[in-house]
């Protein structure tokens, strides 16, 4: 790192609305954590922004003193992207406004905001865009890396509804990036993730949805669960856009629908989501009902922003997480065999797999038409490898490596990079396939010398 002198330190606190801080001042250490416990860097300093004018300074600052920059949103990235040792953090937290156009459906959101802060403003009008399933993260990484979740079967992935952006480039300078401004930075941020700049502010398109929804959970014993795998395949084809519907396995937790002596029982659940009409929520979902006997089960119409929320208590801030991940067009037989093995060996109470089902208008984009490229994902599948203590990392983690291997020969190849960790760096090509050379052409454009670079990085071509 370079040596910075205190006058250059000052001069930058001077110029900040919000607060520049350094390792000793209070506060710091908290500013320095973030979601995933294993990691722990220790920035030189956290420049916590107030607006564009304290993003554009950090950026400038960085830039001039040759420090590694690293920009924190939401700070909910497996690969702990938002934080660095010895560098500056832009931490965009304090940047949290929603702004919501009704007539125009349109939302106007700052990078720091989380899903339900965007939720709690859109559900306001009973408008939603696609977004992802834990309300505490942010919206900022969720759609820089392309972005999906309930709705993304009906409405396409978080990027698909991306109408602009305002950026700050590595050069200082706030540009508008839509399909009539900077197409081709546009582009780019729809699934490039954090390598072209700070976006500032996000327009998205918004959708009628809620504010009640239909849906819930049903949960079978694991011995079912390879019929019920086998049942959950078909039964997809047929499923309307409406309805999404993940299949989770991991062992029961103290759910209140379920007898007690299930909990810490191995299952698999089914949740669902259907966006339709409420009265037509319980024929959609009778599909579901049927893929087995189940210990329990909960369905009912709830407020969407309640269902945005239902898996936060299983993905609170604080425990160690290791993530592994592939990209599926269908759920095999040979799948659900090593599925099952792992489920059986699960390391801790909180490991779990899953398969997100996506498909629907989520393949109905060109694969070039943004960043984000794979289209012919139906599932996405993350062995979610979550625990308390550092001791049983190397433990936790094999397993979790050992079903990626395991289930690699039946996945498409692809990922998505937003399930990337730290150490997997090399696979930053398989998330973008046919779109990465001109990912590379957009980059060397805008960031020539990857100031923006803590991330998973699209390196720029030499000069």
């Amino acid at each position: 790192m370079a040596k910075l002198s205190s006058n250059a330190i000052e001069e930058l606190k001077v110029a900040t609305r919000g607060q520049v801080l350094l390792p000793a001042d209070a506060g710091f250490d908290e500013a320095r954590h973030i979601w995933n416990a294993m990691i722990d860097r220790c920035p030189a300093m956290i420049v916590r922004c107030a607006g564009v004018a304290d993003v554009r300074r950090a950026v400038a600052f960085a830039r001039d003193n040759d420090l590694l920059l690293a920009v924190r949103g939401g700070a909910h990235n497996i690969a702990g992207s938002a934080v660095c040792d010895d560098g500056l953090v832009i931490d965009l937290s304090p940047m949290k406004s929603v702004r919501i156009d009704p007539l125009a459906r349109r939302a106007y959101v700052e990078p720091g905001a989380t899903l339900a802060d965007f939720d709690h403003e859109a559900q306001a009008f009973g408008l939603a865009t696609p977004l992802g399933i834990n309300s505490t993260t942010g919206v900022s990484g969720l759609t820089l890396g392309g972005g999906f979740g309930w709705l993304s079967r009906k409405y396409g992935m978080t990027v698909d509804n991306l109408v602009s952006a305002d950026v700050v480039t590595a050069d200082g300078e706030r540009v508008r990036a839509a399909a009539d401004a900077h197409e081709d930075l546009f582009w780019a941020i729809r699934g490039g993730g954090g390598n072209f700049g700070v976006v500032t502010m996000f327009e998205f398109g918004l959708h009628p949805v809620g504010p009640e929804v239909y849906g819930g959970l049903v949960v079978l014993p694991l011995e079912q669960a390879k019929e019920a795998l086998r049942k959950y395949r078909a039964a997809t084809a047929d499923m309307p856009d409406e309805l999404s519907v993940w299949a989770v396995l991991r062992l029961a937790p103290p759910l209140p629908f379920l007898p007690p002596e299930v909990h810490g029982k191995p299952i698999i659940a089914f949740a669902s989501c259907y966006v339709g009409a409420v009265a037509d929520g319980p024929g959609a979902l009778e599909v579901v009902r049927r893929f087995g006997t189940p210990y329990g089960e909960h369905l009912g119409p709830m407020p969407y922003a309640m269902w945005q929320q239902a898996f936060d208590p299983l993905l609170t801030p604080g425990a160690r997480n290791y993530w592994k991940s592939h990209n599926l067009a269908e759920l095999p037989d040979g799948l659900v065999d090593v599925l099952i093995d792992a489920i059986g060996k699960l390391p801790s109470p909180q490991c779990e797999i899953f398969f997100g089902l996506i498909g629907g208008q989520t393949a109905s984009v060109p694969v070039e038409a943004t960043a984000y490229p794979s289209r012919n994902t139906k599932y996405v599948m993350n062995v979610h490898g979550r625990w308390s203590d550092a001791r049983e990392d190397e433990r936790c983690v094999g397993w979790a490596r050992d079903f990626f291997e395991a289930a690699a020969p039946f996945a498409l190849g692809s990922v998505y990079v937003n399930f990337l960790t730290q150490d997997e760096s090399e696979r930053i090509g398989a998330a973008y396939g046919p779109n990465y050379d001109r990912l590379v052409a957009v980059k060397t454009r805008y960031d020539p010398h990857n100031l923006f670079r803590h991330n998973q990085n699209i390196k720029p071509s030499a000069s």
